[in-house]
């Protein structure tokens, strides 16, 4: 039985400005949605959030420092941002937002979220179709 963590997610559209979140594996599985936002366009996105995380963890050397971590991305689009974070091991937390949300406090709470459901959000890896594990 799936967890509901849709709990996690009004958490975080409690910031002013907060507009969507979706909870995403590392393989683009929709794993939660908040509840203002259709199943098809939660699955569209989550698909999209792990390729933005993908492609930020290749360019991360391109910031100096070696092979720096991933930590956040932000994205600003005429109407708003999408924030997105690493949610635990294999999962990761994407909220979209209107363009005067505060970016402190949108950060912050992500942060904090995640930081305390870590474990609770975190998706193992999934293994080849028909492969015994």
């Amino acid at each position: 039985m799936k967890p509901d963590l849709s709990w996690v997610l009004n958490s975080v559209l409690e910031v002013r400005g907060a507009r969507h979140a979706v909870l995403v594996s590392a393989d683009g599985l929709l794993m939660e949605r908040s509840a203002d936002i259709g199943r098809d366009e939660a699955e569209t996105n989550a698909a999209a959030m792990s390729s933005i995380q993908s492609l930020c963890r290749a360019v991360a050397a391109f910031v100096g420092g070696g092979d720096g971590a991933w930590k956040q991305t932000l994205i600003e689009f005429d109407n708003g941002w999408v924030f997105l974070v690493e949610a635990g091991d294999g999962s990761h937390l994407a909220v979209s937002t209107a363009a005067d949300v505060d970016m402190e406090a949108m950060s912050f709470r992500m942060q904090k979220t995640v930081g305390a459901l870590r474990e609770a959000m975190g998706a193992a890896p999934r293994h080849g179709a028909g492969a015994q594990t």
